[in-house]
């Protein structure tokens, strides 16, 4: 049998360990962005998107019961993570995986809270928050119970933190209306009003201050000054409401 000349041996186990240290490496990178695109979408919101409004049990646990639109519209970017709390669960960080957050009429925040969501964002997050001053969906539960949406947003502190304002002009009309953003019809109804604070070059206004558009450290704020768009009961086909959304969604992405 003849035997490989050493010169020739070594060439090919320097030719074969080069092949499988580039293949580590395209498949680290792979990996990587699967696992960017693999995280999780946080929902945190006073809505009944997760949940329904209902006063039995039994509705909830109702496996044919049709999803809100609006989760099968989040579901589409992967898994949708429910949040109580923003705030650390005994050392872990709620928000530590979590790639996209969806705040869509919260609650007010604890001051943890706040700070929680501005240390994420200015980390690398991506914030999408419907911010509505004057809620106009219709809810099951009465003024007063704790399981009634937040009517009007409150949610100063934070806006504030990040130079905004949040404006409401109680003489405008009621009544849905579309606003053009960017070629796409954004549905809202009695909505708000953002304001930057002057000199501040974080933000920027689009549809004449009822979305701002945020850069904040290393991360990215989406905020919508209304969120008619979210409602449980609209065609989200008919309305543009599901192209809105999956367009408010892509916008955040590909921020910048």
């Amino acid at each position: 049998m003849q035997r490989a000349r050493p010169g020739v041996s070594l060439a090919r186990a320097l030719l074969l360990a080069a092949a499988l240290t580039l293949t580590a490496c395209a498949q680290a990178g792979t990996s990587g962005e699967g696992q960017a695109r693999s995280r999780p979408l946080g929902l945190f919101t006073s809505l009944p998107i997760f949940w329904a409004e209902t006063a039995d049990l039994r509705d909830l646990l109702r496996s044919d019961a049709p999803p809100h639109w609006v989760l099968a519209a989040l579901r589409r970017q992967g898994e949708v993570r429910p949040l109580d709390s923003l705030m650390a669960e005994g050392t872990a960080p709620v928000l530590a995986g979590i790639g996209t957050l969806v705040m869509a009429q919260p609650r007010a925040l604890a001051p943890e809270e706040n700070v929680a969501l501005d240390a994420w964002v200015r980390g690398g997050g991506r914030l999408l928050l419907f911010a509505d001053p004057m809620l106009t969906e219709e809810s099951a539960y009465s003024l007063g119970d704790k399981r009634r949406p937040q009517d009007i947003v409150l949610l100063s502190p934070i806006l504030a933190h990040w130079q905004l304002r949040l404006e409401f002009d109680e003489d405008q009309p009621a009544g849905e209306r579309q606003v053009g953003i960017a070629g796409i019809a954004l549905p809202v109804n009695l909505p708000g009003r953002l304001l930057v604070t002057p000199g501040s070059r974080r933000c920027t206004l689009l549809g004449k201050g009822i979305v701002a558009q945020c850069r904040l450290g290393k991360g990215q704020a989406l905020i919508v000054a209304d969120a008619a768009l979210l409602e449980r009961q609209r065609d989200p086909q008919a309305s543009g409401a599901g192209v809105a959304l999956d367009w408010l969604l892509a916008r955040l992405a590909a921020a910048r």
